[in-house]
């Protein structure tokens, strides 16, 4: 049982150590990196079952200081593992951020889309262009004619406030 626990906590370490490499790892080979520190993990959860059986097997003077030093590797474990998945969540969530910003820089926008839409609609119904010109033109117009009677309308406001009140 000592060897394989040694065995254990020596894996556990390589595991801690690959960790640390993660971290630092080009993104080409950072899923061979993953993945060899997932087989590590499988490898040490099979050696902690084997563990947990030997620690059955004990006298019982010893049997409860080697069930806590399983424990204590299988916590080890157990936090690595955690700490891979959350790499891989935040590795996963960086490349679709990447992705979805890649995708909106490749779109074109256009300011003028409603107004496209407009003269097609406009086509479709049948109208000319003889008669879309017309109503554009008078539109603008109708523009103008608007902001003209808004300020009219704020010198009569004015001028009835500076002289009624």
């Amino acid at each position: 049982m000592e060897a394989l626990y040694h065995q254990t906590n020596k894996q556990v370490h390589e595991v801690q150590s690959y960790m640390g490499r993660l971290e630092t790892t080009d993104k080409q080979s950072v899923h061979l990196v993953e993945n060899e520190i997932q087989a590590r993990i499988d490898r040490i959860f099979s050696n902690l079952e084997r563990l947990e059986i030997f620690c059955n097997k004990e006298p019982p003077s010893k049997r409860q200081n080697a069930k806590l030093r399983v424990d204590q590797l299988k916590y080890d474990i157990q936090h690595l593992q955690t700490a891979l998945r959350n790499f891989q969540h935040r590795r996963y969530t960086r490349e679709q951020q990447e992705r979805q910003r890649e995708e909106l820089l490749a779109q074109t926008f256009t300011t003028n889309g409603t107004h496209k839409k407009i003269m097609d609609l406009a086509n479709m119904l049948g109208l000319s262009n003889t008669v879309m010109r017309l109503i554009e033109k008078r539109a603008f117009q109708d523009k103008y004619f608007m902001i003209g009677g808004m300020l009219v309308t704020c010198v009569v406001m004015f001028l009835v406030v500076q002289y009624l009140t």
